[in-house]
């Protein structure tokens, strides 16, 4: 679980769904420089661990949406902090 966590892409996927569930396409364009292929795996891994959920809608083009278990809530107020004092000690996250 820690080697999940101190990865850079799970730390800020899980930071960028702290504020509500987000598609794929969104994910992907907030986490800047990451690919696809990185993406879809560091997601699988997450889902995995029961930190995210994966919801798909029966919709012409199907929806999906990734969103934060409660699990995945409690492990983003450490991580928070983390991400807040890189920024405050470095100035870059």
């Amino acid at each position: 679980m820690l080697d999940l966590l101190a990865n850079k892409w799970s730390a800020l996927a899980i930071g960028a769904l702290e504020d509500g569930p987000l598609r794929f396409g969104q994910l992907r364009r907030l986490l800047e420089g990451i690919s696809p292929k990185v993406l879809s795996h560091t997601l699988k891994r997450l889902e995995a661990e029961d930190l995210i959920t994966r919801t798909v809608y029966a919709e012409v083009p199907t929806r999906v949406e990734y969103a934060l278990t409660d699990f995945g809530r409690s492990a983003s107020v450490p991580l928070k902090q983390l991400r807040d004092w890189v920024e405050a000690s470095v100035g870059v996250a």
